[in-house]
């Protein structure tokens, strides 16, 4: 299955993350041994994209829940709350109220 954003194919998750923030990841990551200059530059340009596009961070917030909304058992190997009952917690491995 192919994944378009804006008419661009996205061929890895990096690139869909990209195309969907319209911006690279690492701008608002930073890389790992970036110079403070560089950071500096970065972090500049981070808030120029912001002061353009106040939304934004509330655009990313908003489509990430949905995602992990839709994706959270793939994602995170959960299992949902349902049937539990409210209140009760399980018992943690070698926790407290874990038998021995």
């Amino acid at each position: 299955m192919r994944t378009y954003i804006g008419g661009q194919e996205a061929v890895s998750v990096n690139e869909f993350i990209e195309l969907a923030l319209g911006t690279p990841l690492e701008l608002w990551l930073g890389v790992e041994g970036e110079s403070e200059e560089e950071r500096a530059a970065r972090m500049d340009a981070a808030r120029d994209i912001l002061a353009e596009n106040p939304n934004l961070p509330d655009d990313v917030s908003r489509i990430a829940a949905q995602v992990i909304e839709a994706n959270a058992p793939e994602l995170f190997n959960i299992v949902p709350l349902v049937g539990r009952s409210a209140g009760r917690r399980p018992a943690r491995k070698g926790g407290k109220g874990a038998a021995a």
